[in-house]
């Protein structure tokens, strides 16, 4: 009897060591997994000028008025913030459009002050300026309508001279989005093949010119492409692409570039955002947004809980992807560009009028996540690029 219990419990602590040695290769399993997978994810390579995870280039826009810190315009983000990582213009090559009365040049807003109707703009003023050291430029190029000529070589000078710009800036790092909100229908309405041609012979001749400084983001409107399948068919190629971008304003939770970005192994540019909320009448037509003036406390407050909350969320809960953002403190409804828009023309998003909304942007904007500018800020950024 004893041999046979003795027997029995031999078995038993066999069978109980073969369950230990599988626990031990299942843990050892899953751990080599996960330390496979830290490293794939250490050794994942940088855009140009991307972060690292957790951390966002914080950026304001997007005319002169709105970013102030100049002599002549001195009531904007810079006279009453602390200055972020960088600033956003814009400019185009569309010579010959008629713009709220003005008859565009190609590149406009560059070398001096132009107003197409959005307020002025003029890169080189602040360039020029103390106030903008140590910030990076962002720069949004439009060519609506002339996306044929970009693409088969017409308007050649205009990329040349951007070239030109861009290299004068020396080591200052500069994001271009290059036909930015392609897909927004019906106030851009490029046509998709030539629009893919031009941006990548775009990128293609400012490589060619020697041009470093520039990373490349290719932008969507963020609700107007309905799923990856339609990104993609936009898409101009890995190898032209920096940067994904999208535009956030009210009808942000139908984007799709986040997923879009996680699968290209790209870093997302939130390129333009501004407090809009989606008004009881709207549709997608017309696009209606309530009013939203935050010099207004209980329209201040609205915005905060409908359109600030969630946006802080979704930069919050991408920290692998969402790298960069671009918040617009401008004063839409003054503008005659905007006054008859339907998103826009109710809307005042200027950070300064609201004292609550104010504290607030500073309390979360003051968390280290967050890269504004710094004396060593370029190089921080250089040091990103590995190719």
């Amino acid at each position: 009897m004893y041999r046979k219990i003795l027997g029995i419990m031999t078995v038993m602590f066999l069978i109980w060591g073969c369950k230990d040695n599988e626990n031990s290769k299942k843990v050892e399993e899953v751990s080599e997994k996960e330390v496979e997978k830290a490293e794939v994810k250490q050794e994942k390579a940088l855009a140009k000028f991307e972060p690292q995870d957790g951390k966002v280039l914080l950026f304001v826009g997007q005319e002169l008025e709105a970013v102030g810190g100049l002599e002549k315009y001195n009531d904007g983000y810079l006279d009453h913030f602390d200055k972020p990582a960088g600033w956003t213009t814009y400019t185009n090559i569309n010579p010959g459009e008629n713009s709220f009365g003005r008859v565009q040049e190609g590149l406009d807003g560059i070398y001096e002050t132009h107003d197409w109707g959005d307020n002025d703009y003029n890169a080189s003023l602040q360039l020029a300026d103390d106030d903008y050291d140590n910030m990076v430029l962002a720069i949004g190029l439009q060519f609506v309508n002339h996306e044929e000529k970009v693409a088969d070589g017409t308007h050649d000078a205009y990329i040349h001279k951007l070239a030109d710009f861009l290299l004068s800036l020396g080591k200052r790092p500069v994001f271009l989005r290059i036909a930015y909100e392609f897909d927004g229908e019906p106030w851009n309405h490029y046509d998709k093949e030539a629009t893919k041609k031009a941006y990548i012979r775009m990128v293609t001749m400012l490589r060619d010119k020697g041009v470093k400084n520039t990373a490349f983001v290719w932008q969507s409107t963020g609700f107007m492409s309905p799923n990856e399948g339609d990104l993609e068919s936009w898409y101009p190629g890995d190898e032209y692409v920096d940067w994904l971008g999208f535009s956030f304003f009210n009808r942000w939770a139908d984007q799709k570039m986040i997923d879009f970005a996680r699968k290209k192994g790209k870093p997302v540019f939130i390129a333009e955002a501004s407090p809009t909320i989606t008004s009881p009448d709207f549709d997608k037509n017309t696009g209606n947004t309530k009013e939203t003036q935050l010099s207004n406390p209980e329209q201040a407050e609205e915005a905060w809980q409908e359109w600030f909350v969630p946006f802080f969320k979704t930069i919050d809960e991408n920290p692998d992807v969402v790298k960069a953002v671009h918040y617009i403190n401008c004063h839409w409804d003054s503008h005659p560009m905007w006054v008859d828009n339907p998103t826009f023309k109710r809307i005042d998003a200027r950070l300064q009028l609201s004292d609550t909304i104010s504290k607030r942007w500073v309390e979360v904007t003051s968390d280290p996540k967050y890269i504004k500018s710094s004396p060593d800020l370029y190089d921080q950024l250089w040091k990103t690029i590995n190719k």
